[in-house]
């Protein structure tokens, strides 16, 4: 099946305009369970009402509204929403170009990808060899259905990806979680625990293949779901079991002796030169 636009459009800065169209760059594959009746193990099914009446409501006959004041609603259609701001409702708009580094792994939130529109090759291109010389991702604001999202052009391969980014005010602040001091003295880190820490790290370190990765619980799922069709237990509700108590944890932990017991697991690679440890003063501004 041919992809599907889900936008269509035009990126612009500066004088610029780039005709392009927007399309889904992941699907999901995960466990699609149905709600079930326990009593008769029917399908529970979701039903639209009018909430005054309560009689069902068909999809010709549903519309949008805004609620300004309790039980008050101004009704806006798909053509009230767009003539809101013609330009933002058809527009990539690009704001400003930034460093990729800056833009923290947080605020990123879904991948779009971006096709250039007829007539919108060339500019395409321009736009995505731009990026890719200059090091820079495009900061945007694009509005989709009903919500204006904040976005990052980014170059990838030969695609520009759209990405939706969160706003700041989206995320949350993490200065009440208790985390370990931000030195490594004051952690309690020890040279020799780094160094392990960091050989183990080389020792697990290969080219990213993003293929050889796929969900092995749902595997596991769908296996006892093979199995429990195969023993004819197709309706029988499994109950937890007890939690098992747990020691109690001891406040002391033997790194050294973790980390030498996972680099005894790790896979043998060829060996290489020992390392010459030198006594040279960092650069100012070096990470410790």
């Amino acid at each position: 099946m041919a992809a599907r636009a889900l936008w269509k459009g035009a990126i612009s800065f500066g004088l610029v305009h780039i005709p392009v169209e927007l399309y889904a760059a992941v699907q999901e594959h995960g466990l699609d369970l149905t709600m079930l009746d326990r009593r008769d193990f029917s399908p529970v099914g979701y039903k639209r009402y009018n909430k005054n009446s309560g009689k069902e409501v068909g999809w010709d006959d549903i519309v949008k509204g805004y609620e300004y004041e309790d039980h008050e609603y101004v009704v806006l259609s798909e053509a009230d929403l767009k003539r809101a701001n013609p330009e933002a409702t058809g527009t990539i708009d690009i704001q400003a170009f930034v460093d990729a580094a800056e833009v923290p792994l947080t605020h990123y939130e879904q991948p779009y990808y971006l096709a250039p529109a007829r007539g919108g090759a060339k500019v395409y291109a321009l736009l995505r060899e731009t990026l890719r010389k200059a090091g820079k991702i495009g900061i945007a604001t694009v509005v989709i259905r009903t919500r204006q999202y904040l976005c990052a052009l980014v170059c990838i391969d030969d695609k520009i990806v759209l990405n939706t980014l969160r706003y700041a005010a989206e995320i949350r602040s993490a200065e009440e979680l208790k985390l370990p001091p931000a030195t490594i003295k004051a952690a309690g880190i020890s040279d020799k625990e780094l160094q392990m820490a960091l050989s183990l790290v080389e020792g697990m370190s290969e080219e990213w293949k993003p293929e050889q990765y796929h969900d092995t619980y749902k595997d596991d799922v769908l296996a006892l779901v093979k199995k429990k069709v195969k023993a004819g237990q197709t309706k029988t509700i499994t109950a937890a079991e007890p939690e098992a108590r747990s020691a109690k944890p001891s406040n002391v932990v033997d790194l050294v002796a973790l980390l030498q017991d996972s680099l005894g697991k790790r896979p043998a690679k060829p060996s290489r030169a020992p390392r010459t440890r030198t006594t040279a003063r960092r650069p100012a501004g070096a990470a410790h």
